[in-house]
């Protein structure tokens, strides 16, 4: 009987084991890819990358105007019309101003802003704990948003887009 026991212990300890060493390593993967807006030609991909409770994204483009670019997440993931006015505001769950990521109040999807080098290439890097992807909390999930690359440089102030002009490039945060 202490044999039988035993083994049952064991084995027990083995899956509990296993299942928490498992669960502690959760990563998640988006990628994502940009189709060009307002008659632009800006290329891209964005990947989102859950890993210990935090997201890190990376947006790379290509096709802008050289100079400062404003990149948000948006309401939708609808991609659908010409100027990208189908995804909608920016993604604001908390009801918040506008404003720079880390300085105050500021959108969820106000990511903030990017250079294009003289090529029209720029790349943008965030990594956050204030979004999740597919965890179902309607404050901090990115899936069903759009991302939207802006023609111009968000001014952080204006309230609630930043005046950062039309739309160049969209692509829907879908799994």
């Amino acid at each position: 009987m202490k044999k039988i026991t035993l083994s049952i212990a064991l084995i027990l300890s083995v899956i509990i084991g296993c299942k928490t060493s498992s669960s502690s390593n959760d990563t998640k993967k988006l990628a994502l890819t940009f189709e060009p807006k307002s008659n632009s030609t800006v290329s891209g991909t964005a990947i989102f990358t859950k890993k210990n409770g935090k997201v890190t994204f990376v947006a790379t483009l290509a096709g802008l105007n050289p100079g400062v670019h404003a990149i948000h997440i948006h309401e939708k993931s609808d991609c659908s019309a010409a100027d990208g006015s189908s995804a909608g505001g920016h993604w604001n769950p908390t009801f918040k101003k506008h404003g720079k990521w880390g300085v105050g109040e500021h959108h969820k999807g106000d990511i903030g802003n990017f250079t294009a080098d003289e090529k029209g290439n720029g790349t943008i890097t965030l990594t956050t704990d204030e979004w999740c992807i597919g965890c179902g909390d309607a404050t901090k999930d990115i899936i069903g948003k759009g991302l939207i690359v802006h023609q111009g440089t968000d001014d952080f102030v204006t309230q609630p887009t930043g005046n950062a002009g039309g739309r160049v490039a969209c692509s829907a945060i879908i799994k």
